[in-house]
């Protein structure tokens, strides 16, 4: 009998010495002098400048993303051939900017698909055969645009961007 009392006493007591012991967790009370973070607008359009630059011809883009619209601000600056300035509209497809330059060059305006992927905070111009298409220069096919040889845009201070943009 003895002995089922000691079994009995240790397996109580080394049952004791595995539990855990809770601490409740200490009492917060409201800081009524708390400061309060910022709110940040995650919904809102992005902006975002670049430049390109090959040899002495420069692309100025200035671009607005609100949820995967893009609009914004497009110049090429060519150093020997016509320059262009002009708006972009489109949206973003995965890594791709699919975007409709509607521009002015030589007195003239007119309208382009510019595609552009982005990777590793870069702009890389989509090159490719074009067709018109109800007054407008179209890519045309999708599946045969080249980024390999594509302008390269830089992310550049908006304000240096904004000067060339105007």
């Amino acid at each position: 009998m003895k002995k089922i009392i000691l079994l009995g006493s240790i397996s109580v007591f080394l049952m004791n010495c595995n539990k855990k012991t809770e601490t409740p967790a200490p009492k917060t009370t409201a800081d009524t002098t708390a400061v309060t973070e910022p709110v940040i607008d995650t919904l809102g359009p992005k902006s975002f400048c670049y430049v390109g630059v090959t040899g002495k011809d420069s692309v100025f883009a200035s671009i607005d993303d609100n949820l995967g619209t893009i609009t914004g601000k497009l110049a090429y600056k060519n150093h020997e051939k016509d320059s262009s300035k002009g708006d972009v509209t489109g949206f973003k497809a995965g890594d791709t900017l699919k975007l409709t330059y509607e521009f002015q060059s030589e007195g003239t305006k007119s309208k382009r698909d510019i595609f552009f992927i982005q990777k590793d905070n870069i702009l890389t111009e989509g090159i490719g055969d074009h067709k018109e298409e109800d007054g407008q220069s179209r890519y045309a096919d999708e599946k045969k645009i080249s980024y390999k040889d594509g302008q390269k845009l830089e992310p550049a201070d908006c304000k240096l961007v904004a000067k060339a943009l105007k």
